[in-house]
């Protein structure tokens, strides 16, 4: 059984840094795609930002040049530095990894960690 966790939210005032963290464990064969999603009260959940397994990345137009996607493949982990914080980063955030976990392909998510940026 795959487990995806995030780590690393809280309380981050504006203009400020957070550095999320999320590692999936388990029975993992292979990884394809990771990538963060939030989700703000009273909104739908949204892309943030994916890294591919060679290193490719994409950003939603509202983060660019602010965060930063990264990942550690042989780890499992992916990382989401965030600078330069602004209080519509206020949410939710999810990792979703796209893992080879038993037969077949399947994206798994994690609970989700809250970032809150507040003055």
């Amino acid at each position: 059984q795959v487990q995806v966790v995030e780590s690393g939210g809280g309380l981050a005032q504006p203009g400020g840094s957070l550095r999320l963290s999320c590692v999936a464990s388990g029975r993992i064969f292979s990884i394809n795609t990771m990538g963060w999603y939030r989700q703000a009260p009273g909104k739908q959940r949204e892309s943030v930002a994916n890294i591919t397994v060679d290193g490719r990345t994409n950003y939603a137009d509202a983060v660019k040049g602010r965060f930063t996607i990264s990942s550690a493949n042989a780890k499992n982990t992916v990382y989401l530095q965030m600078n330069s914080l602004k209080t519509d980063d206020t949410g939710v955030y999810y990792c979703s990894q796209r893992l080879l976990g038993g037969l077949k392909w399947d994206d798994y998510w994690g609970p989700g960690t809250q970032v809150t940026v507040s003055s």
